[in-house]
């Protein structure tokens, strides 16, 4: 099985049921040989705690590492247990079955797309990716060099849409180079503090934000969730704490948790570079927090964030609109404090699917991750369309 995810659309307390896959949820059937998750995103793995305990697991180790040091913070989703781990071009023998992983550049650290081979079929799963990431190499790489005698594509389609629905060219309008070129401008242009409401595990974009805090003078601040993530990577080039211009603000949440647990460690760990609210309320204008959304408030709250501040909203324009993003926008409204909108997509454009699907030449492909099935065909040759719960031959 490839991938166990939560449906976005699921409240936080809304029972999901497993797909009708035998042997996932009892473990009793032997032809069930693992789960393999692609990526560290809820809608790719929220369902494993439901999943019986004998059905291995298999992830990225990063990947595995990050869901785990978040759920310290914020345990909404189940662990990423894993009996092996994916690697970028080595293959995993599954009974029958040969699993190859390729990485991806995604929002999501650690993500792979993944080939799976038997006897002379070879179908080939997207996971999610884009080309327009700090990872940009990696898409190119693929078209460069494509997995062989793909048959059957299974590929996302977040960005798809009717073509009597989008305005040509079909690409997105920004890479991550761009959001970081938008971020050093707006930086530069703010007098007082600048705050970065993003979510911790986009590490492509803790990147971002701290090469244009960089490039506007200033020092970047991270909370102790986005600390936890950066190391969890494994990855010596993140930045975290070592690096210059980087300190840590812990809010009040954290602080709490680090009581509550005795884990007083996790702060005396960032003692030398924390910067307390009274620091960031004497000099807003030479720092950059980049933190979740619901630590804003406290922000504006102790002073530090004023009407010469600004916050940079850095994730789907969506979630503004949901109930805690309509406090947020209130909240600033009442202080004055301006908002802009610096993001970019972790899905690829139509334009990039279109060179994948050119480069692979897959004996058909099959939509997954859209709202616009149906569209598919109005871009990508051998579309062929299944539903949810059918039962198909790859």
């Amino acid at each position: 099985m490839l991938d166990a995810g939560r449906p976005l659309w699921a409240r936080h307390d809304e029972h999901v049921p497993l797909p009708a896959v035998p042997g996932l949820e009892d473990g009793d059937d032997p032809s069930l040989l693992g789960v393999v998750v692609s990526h560290p995103h809820l809608d790719h793995y929220g369902l494993l705690d439901q999943v019986h305990p004998s059905v291995p697991v298999y992830a990225g180790a990063a990947a595995s590492s990050i869901v785990g040091a978040a759920r310290w913070f914020s345990p909404r989703g189940p662990a990423l247990r894993t009996a092996g781990h994916l690697r970028d071009g080595e293959s995993l023998q599954l009974g029958p079955f040969r699993i190859t992983p390729y990485l991806v550049d995604h929002s999501a650290f650690d993500s792979y797309a993944l080939v799976v081979e038997h006897g002379d079929s070879r179908l080939m799963y997207t996971g999610d990716l884009r080309g327009h990431g700090r990872k940009s190499r990696l898409f190119e790489r693929m078209i460069a060099q494509p997995p062989a005698g793909v048959t059957t594509l299974l590929m996302e389609g977040t960005q798809v849409r009717p073509a009597s629905e989008v305005t040509p060219p079909l690409h997105l309008g920004g890479s991550e180079s761009d959001v970081e070129e938008a971020m050093a401008a707006t930086f530069r242009a703010t007098p007082g503090l600048a705050v970065v409401a993003g979510s911790p595990q986009n590490v492509d974009r803790l990147v971002t934000t701290y090469r244009a805090a960089r490039r506007a003078g200033r020092t970047l601040l991270v909370d102790l969730y986005g600390v936890a993530v950066a190391r969890a990577t494994g990855r010596s080039t993140i930045p975290q704490p070592g690096f210059p211009a980087f300190g840590v603000w812990v809010p009040r949440r954290q602080r709490v948790l680090v009581k509550e647990r005795a884990e007083f460690e996790r702060i005396a760990e960032v003692r030398s570079i924390r910067v307390f609210p009274e620091g960031l309320a004497e000099r807003p204008g030479g720092y950059v927090v980049f933190t979740s959304s619901s630590s804003v408030a406290e922000l504006v709250h102790c002073s530090a964030l004023t009407r010469h501040g600004v916050v940079v909203w850095s994730m789907w324009s969506g979630y503004l609109q949901e109930p805690s993003g309509v406090r947020l926008r209130d909240l600033l409204a009442g202080a004055g404090v301006p908002m802009v909108e610096h993001h970019t997509s972790g899905h690829a454009s139509v334009t990039d699917l279109k060179r994948l699907v050119d480069a692979v030449k897959p004996g058909r492909v099959v939509p997954i991750h859209t709202d616009a099935a149906d569209a598919f065909g109005e871009y990508f040759p051998r579309a062929n369309v299944h539903e949810d719960g059918e039962w198909w031959a790859a």
